[in-house]
């Protein structure tokens, strides 16, 4: 695998890449694939969970992390992303990216990806894709059922709903996806995130769309950058809450997911998220171990 490659998507993996990712994230002794080499890692929004399980991923495979973040370096601002990505691409072995965005990622690996430095996205207002993984992997490992498991993502049809429907449709996993009128997939959107076996579809109505349901996820209503249409946004999803009702509907065994973080008695009760049946801090510490295994992949050169 070259090590410049754009990684912006799910599908920016072949569907075996894609199942060698998971199949690393299991190591928890890899070999030092970054030792002396470096990672650019650009944060132009907030994070917690992207931040340090990217810059703890790097130190464990023996890199070395020069993280930034937009106050230092105001991407089309203080300086143009062609630039950065041309000044970055002279010091370090990959960039890794947080974008307000998605073309900031295209403007980087326009420079970069010529100059054999790739760049992976770690989040855009397009896909999530490191997110994904890491939901992936927490449903194959806690998944004993035999079929294919049931997933149904409620609320906003987002970057993380998009990026989680094809990581889904790679692993065989049957996603239904429940958005209120005017916040959905549409229809050609829809068919281009049938990727690999599983199947995406979409069903408007929540109870209808939890019904055998062997996993239930949400994100937030109101995303970063869309703090000006909270109101609206709010009123829109607020049927679509996932409570105990809910979870309810689905059946016996369900659980529930969240890329976090999450607001309590909006898009999820408290009840649920701190329930035994949330899955969130699993999901959140796999992270760690997914973005590991991209990694890994990325710079493991006997693969």
């Amino acid at each position: 695998m070259s090590l410049a490659r754009r990684i912006f998507d799910i599908d920016d993996l072949t569907p075996e890449e894609f199942a060698e990712v998971l199949e690393f994230s299991a190591l928890r002794n890899p070999p030092k694939v970054l030792s002396n080499k470096s990672v650019a890692a650009v944060f132009e929004k907030p994070s917690l969970r992207t931040r340090n399980s990217t810059e703890v991923a790097i130190r464990q495979l023996g890199g070395g992390v020069t993280t930034m973040v937009d106050q230092e370096i105001g991407i089309g601002v203080r300086e143009s992303a062609s630039d950065i990505a041309a000044t970055l691409s002279g010091y370090h072995d990959l960039i890794c990216a947080r974008v307000k965005s998605h073309q900031t990622l295209e403007n980087f690996a326009l420079v970069s990806v010529p100059r054999g430095v790739g760049v992976v996205n770690l989040l855009s207002d397009q896909s999530h894709p490191v997110q994904a993984l890491a939901d992936v992997l927490t449903i194959k490992q806690l998944w004993s059922g035999g079929d294919h498991p049931k997933l149904t993502y409620v609320g906003d049809s987002n970057n993380v709903a998009s990026s989680l429907a094809k990581a889904a449709s790679y692993a065989g996993i049957e996603v239904t996806i429940s958005s209120p009128e005017g916040y959905e997939f549409d229809d050609p959107f829809l068919a281009e995130l049938n990727v690999g076996e599983g199947v995406v579809k979409k069903v408007s109505d929540p109870k209808v769309a939890v019904k055998g349901a062997n996993f239930i996820y949400t994100d937030v209503w109101v995303s970063m950058g869309q703090e000006d249409q909270t109101e609206t946004r709010l009123k829109a999803f607020s049927s679509y809450q996932v409570n105990s009702e809910l979870m309810g509907l689905a059946g016996d065994g369900v659980k529930f997911m969240h890329c976090l973080p999450a607001h309590r008695e909006l898009e999820v009760s408290a009840d649920v998220i701190d329930s035994k049946d949330s899955i969130v801090w699993i999901q959140a510490e796999n992270r760690l171990h997914s973005m590991r295994g991209l990694l890994l992949k990325l710079f493991w050169k006997a693969n």
